[in-house]
Order: C-alpha cells, then structure tokens, then sequence
C-alpha cells in the first residue's frame, strides 16, 4: 500500500471533514494529456475505479490520490527536428536561424512532436490520520511530496502542513545506534546503512546484505561519518529504511504483520490493505518518534511536543471480517 512516507503535521483550523475535501478535490481531476499537453495532474479515485470516491475512508483514515501524466520527449528528438528546420530555413533563404529563431525553431518542433511521443503515468498517494493531526505522503523525493503537498493546500483552504521534525537528530541518533548497538524497544538494525563524511572529499561508505555490529562500522563513526540512511525492522512486522531527514523508505510488511488474514478480493483487498498499512505504520510511526526524542515543538523552540499516540487500530472483528487487515 505504501513504499515511501514523508511526514506532515497538520496546523490548526483545518475543518477536518472528507466529504467536503472530497468536492474540494473534485474541482481538480485528472484528466489524460490533450495531444500538444506535456503534462497533466490532477486529483483520482484511490480505488483506481471510475466514479469511486476522491477520498476514501477505512477506520478513520482517509486515502487520496494525485495523477500525473506527462508525454515523453527526448531533447535529443527535439534537437534533430531543430536541426532539420534550421537546415530547411538555410537551404531556402542562403541565411543560418540566429538565437531567437532557433528558440522559436524549438517550440515549434516540441508541439508538432508532442501529440506522436508516448506518455508515462504515476501517482502518490496521501494518507491523512485526521485525529492525530497527522497527513502521510507517499513520495520516494522531496520534490515530488512537494508538488503534492503544494496542490492539496491549493484545494483545500485553511490547510496548513509542516514537516514533521524530531527533537534530536535521526542521523545522530542512528549513529548511537550503531555505535551501541542499542535501539528503541521493538526496533532492530538490519542489515543495510548508508554513512557519509562531511569533509571536502564528501567520502560514502555503503553496506549491503552485511551485519553492522563490526568494529569497521564503528571506526568509520568515529572518524565523523555519520549515517544516512539505516535499514531497520519494527517488532518483526514491518521493515524500512530511516533517513537523516525522518523520511521512511523501503517499507515493507513482514510474515507476522500477515498472521490472522483472512482471504479477500476486490473492494475487500482495498479496504484490508489499507487497513493493515495504517494499522501497523500507526503504531510505528509515534513509536519512532519518541525513539528520536519527540516530536520538536516550533511554537515551543526545541522543546519536544508530546508524541502523537498510535492510530487507531481496527477490532479482531474487522480485522479478519469485514475490514481483514492487508
């Protein structure tokens, strides 16, 4: 359901209400490229089913959508047809395009090659946890959460969001980590890190598939590499990557997370899905938090604000009949 979770806390004054996002949403849908579009976003049904709602809501969590298409074209397509004009115009006139002519050259190649290039979709998915003031978006780089984030707030008036930060540093703390090999109650070191110098030469020391509880890990630590990124796993039931910057990569779900599921299709997989990946994130997410010493209060300075408390978790009941979990 999710890969990839960059963090938000929703500011105050939002009117946290679905339906009422969900028209808001509706006034921006996604449509497909018209022939000369390079790009097109907008706001689809997360069930990936026409018609089906722009918010959908499963335990109290609210999952949206945004869907971009964008056409395809190489520069270098477009150069050999700059090149071709370009050569056309000096056959017939004895005389070369200058600067702007060949500007000019460039936007006329780019709209007649448009309507023939291949388009390639995508979509990120929002999660938001209103009760616990919290909103999740699945986004593997900042640039694109950005854009997201940029045109919910467009949507949606009165919505403020800040990047969730931790009272201590995550690189800091994973270097304590590594250096002691003591983490948080349920959180493991597995087997991949990343850990990077801060001298000119700006040296990156990568693990893979190796154990981390070797003097090797801690010699480079203490020479002042510090970790980038580190893979751990949570109470045997999720597994992901920490990075410096507190977003949550590579997750994945684990055998003990599947335990208890009960066989769904359709509509029903949507629902345990979602309910399964809000149900353990829910849990970890304000977990890892208090492992980095909080959640830092702006208002406050760096005194760290209270760590949200788990999501909501769905009943036995709902878990393994009408909502299973994943």
């Amino acid at each position: 359901m999710f890969k990839n979770l960059i963090t938000y806390r929703i500011g105050e004054g939002w009117t946290a209400d679905a339906k009422l996002l969900a028209e808001q949403l509706a006034k921006e849908p996604f449509l497909p490229c018209a022939p000369t579009q390079p790009l097109a976003v907008g706001w689809a049904p997360p069930r990936g089913i026409e018609h089906a709602p722009l918010v959908e809501v499963v335990d109290g969590h609210w999952l949206v959508k945004l869907k971009r298409e964008v056409r395809l074209l190489p520069s270098s397509v477009v150069q050999e047809r700059v090149d071709e004009l370009a050569e056309h115009i000096e056959e017939t006139t004895g005389r070369k395009p200058g600067k702007k002519a060949k500007k000019d050259l460039k936007e006329q190649a780019q709209h007649e090659l448009l309507p023939r290039a291949f388009t390639k979709t995508s979509a990120t998915q929002v999660w938001i946890a209103p009760q616990q003031g919290l909103l999740f978006v699945d986004a593997g780089s900042s640039s694109r959460a950005d854009e997201v984030i940029t045109l919910l707030i467009q949507a949606s008036p009165g919505l403020s969001l800040q990047l969730v930060q931790t009272a201590e540093s995550p690189a800091a703390v994973m270097a304590a980590w590594l250096m002691d090999g003591v983490t948080p109650e349920g959180f493991q070191i597995e087997r991949e890190c990343e850990l990077k110098g801060s001298d000119e030469q700006k040296p990156v020391v990568r693990y893979a598939r190796h154990p981390l509880d070797i003097d090797e890990v801690r010699a480079h630590l203490t020479s002042g590499k510090m970790p980038t990124r580190l893979a751990l796993s949570w109470q045997g039931r999720v597994a992901f990557t920490l990075t410096e910057g507190f977003a949550i990569k590579k997750i994945s779900f684990l055998d003990l997370a599947f335990e208890g599921r009960a066989e769904t299709s359709g509509d029903e997989a949507f629902d345990a899905d979602l309910a399964l990946a809000t149900g353990e994130l829910g849990r970890l997410i304000p977990a890892l938090i208090e492992g980095l010493g909080g959640e830092h209060d702006f208002a406050a300075g760096a005194a760290p604000a209270p760590v949200p408390a788990a999501l909501p978790q769905p009943t036995a009941e709902e878990a393994l009949g009408d909502a299973p979990p994943w």
